[in-house]
């Protein structure tokens, strides 16, 4: 969470309709302590200690909502390891419906994405 999305509400969006352009950098030990959390018996990382997380969820991803031609679209640039976190408690699970992941929407237009990714963000709209 950043101090730009700390007055926004949660929101819960469908893993698989998050887009995530840039490719992350993994700390495997760091997925392995969220996914912990997520099932309810915390673990401590390197970068977390046991004190600050609270059992069976993790803090919201600021996630950017476009909306266009009345389509929602989601980009995040961060939370890769609860991304991961999420997406291997899905593949964990039986299939019983999409992986929500607690988000802070901000409200964005492409050309704010195009700060991020330059004119390749065109593409991610067709």
């Amino acid at each position: 969470m950043s101090i730009q999305t700390s007055t926004l509400k949660d929101s819960f969006v469908p893993l698989n309709q998050i887009r995530r352009p840039i490719p992350p950098v993994l700390d495997h030990q760091k997925i392995d302590a969220m996914v912990s959390t997520l099932k309810g018996t915390p673990m401590a990382s390197a970068t977390c200690a046991i004190e600050e997380i609270s059992s069976g969820e993790l803090p919201p991803i600021d996630v950017f909502r476009v909306r266009e031609e009345g389509k929602d679209y989601y980009f995040a640039f961060g939370g890769c390891h609860r991304f991961q976190a999420y997406d291997r408690m899905n593949s964990e699970k039986e299939n019983d419906g999409p992986v929500m992941v607690r988000c802070r929407l901000l409200p964005a237009t492409r050309k704010t994405l195009k700060l991020y990714l330059g004119g390749s963000v065109d593409e991610m709209f067709q």
